[in-house]
């Protein structure tokens, strides 16, 4: 009798996060945490700017993989934080959004915080347990 092995390889994944920040090294350091906190669950992509963002969106939808969160800088060139969420919301209101920043004020966070897609709100630096708790709890599954 022959015995073969199945196949072991898994599948890509077909949910995507989406890291966007201006600050290559915050954008690597993230991305290597939650690599560290989630394995392969996810593909794990970057954008430096918001038109970068928005094309990764759409070129991983054209593949087949949805962004199902975006980590989001609020200061970035040409566009804050809250009105990028807003304009990704229009798009695709089933992404859901956490917000790192070191430099909002108190207006622009409760702005943020008004954004039904926001699932938190991190200070720099962050903390990375804390960054995949809130991953875990509203996206992880």
């Amino acid at each position: 009798m022959d015995c073969k092995t199945p196949d072991t390889k898994d599948k890509a994944p077909d949910k995507a996060i989406l890291c966007v920040d201006d600050e290559v090294i915050i954008l690597l350091s993230i991305i290597q945490e939650l690599k560290k906190a989630f394995g392969d669950r996810f593909a794990y992509e970057q954008a430096i700017d918001a038109p970068s963002a928005y094309s990764a969106i759409d070129e991983l939808a054209r593949e087949g993989i949805r962004v199902i969160l975006i980590i989001s800088d609020w200061l970035m060139p040409g566009i804050r934080g809250d009105e990028f969420i807003e304009a990704v919301g229009k798009r695709h209101p089933e992404i859901k959004v956490i917000m790192i920043t070191g430099q909002a004020d108190g207006a622009a966070l409760e702005r943020i915080r008004k954004s039904e897609s926001v699932i938190g709100i991190l200070g720099k630096p962050w903390n990375p347990a804390e960054l995949a708790a809130i991953i875990r709890r509203n996206v992880d599954g």
